[in-house]
């Protein structure tokens, strides 16, 4: 728990710096990555239902396999059911809204809440009916692939989670 705590926390203070740049392979030079200079998409129809905006903050650049991103979703958006085979940590950074694991209880989580999703474990988030909700997510790549898309959260399930 105490590892648990301590990646968090050093998560979080990457999270918080005005940058958030990431520097190449081998390099020994500090990277700026400017606000204006990240991307912002709408998320895929394929891995997420309503309207979500996806800020890539930092790609895995080697030696390192963490990537990291802003995910913003509007009201009654969230993402399909998906894994990461390394695991998740999500901060929350505004808003309210919902994590289940799958075959588990819908959890609340609010502006400030530090998630950890652990490998391999089938889960959806994002907002409720009525808020909005925007996380930083950190993950780690394994053989190139940090997230297992899965099927989508059903407008019927997500409506049986009130």
């Amino acid at each position: 728990m105490r590892k648990l705590f301590s990646a968090c926390a050093s998560l979080l203070s990457l999270a918080t710096m005005p940058v958030v740049g990431i520097a190449q392979s081998g390099s020994t030079q500090i990277s700026i990555t400017p606000t204006s200079s990240q991307k912002v998409i709408a998320g895929a129809s394929d891995r997420f239902t309503g309207t979500v905006r996806v800020q890539s903050l930092f790609d895995a650049k080697q030696p390192s396999r963490s990537s990291g991103g802003q995910v913003t979703f509007q009201p009654g958006a969230r993402s399909a059911w998906h894994t990461h085979p390394l695991g998740q940590i999500l901060i929350v950074t505004d808003g309210v809204g919902w994590v289940q694991q799958w075959g588990g209880p819908v959890q609340v989580i609010r502006n400030g809440d530090v998630l950890w999703i652990p490998a391999g474990v089938k889960h959806w988030h994002g907002a409720t009916p009525t808020t909005t909700m925007t996380h930083i997510a950190f993950q780690e790549q394994l053989d190139g692939t940090a997230v297992n898309w899965l099927e989508k959260v059903t407008d019927e399930q997500y409506r049986l989670m009130k």
